[in-house]
């Protein structure tokens, strides 16, 4: 079988009312550069390598299923996690109450991010290592991790 990783790029369709608010989070809060814009989509850098394009259409908010288990779940990772949860907490996104120990959240667009440490120890997420109880993580996705 191939080899299988996680690239560098994503997109997600988004409502075009949300333009401004992830604009203003991607970029100002947390660092990204827009590479590209034009009336339909923004390319946003963040950090040397990573992209996300972000496609603007008639679609319907879908922020409640966004914060269900059911969600996907992107990683941040930053060299200063606590000055980056001050920063994504004071843009006032939505906090999301995950039984984990790292911060959860939903961003402009309803993309819900896990924020991690650089140079954390991350071999849970892995399969491997100690991590979360996995109990009360089950038992918080049975209530939909709702905030």
């Amino acid at each position: 079988m191939g080899k299988i990783i996680l690239g560098n790029h994503a997109s997600v369709i988004v409502p075009r009312s949300d333009r401004d608010s992830i604009c203003t989070f991607y970029c100002d809060v947390l660092g990204g550069t827009i590479t590209k814009a034009d009336e339909e989509r923004d390319f946003i850098r963040l950090g040397d390598n990573s992209y996300i394009a972000f496609l603007y259409g008639d679609v319907p908010d879908a922020a409640e299923f966004s914060r269900t288990a059911r969600a996907m779940w992107m990683e941040l990772k930053s060299d200063n996690v606590e000055e980056m949860r001050k920063k994504i907490l004071d843009s006032g996104v939505r906090k999301l109450e995950v039984p984990d120990p790292h911060l959860y959240f939903q961003a402009p667009g309803g993309q819900c991010w896990r924020l991690v440490g650089i140079d954390e120890d991350l071999s849970f997420y892995e399969g491997t290592g100690e991590g979360p109880n996995v109990a009360r993580v089950k038992a918080g996705a049975a209530k939909g991790f709702t905030s």
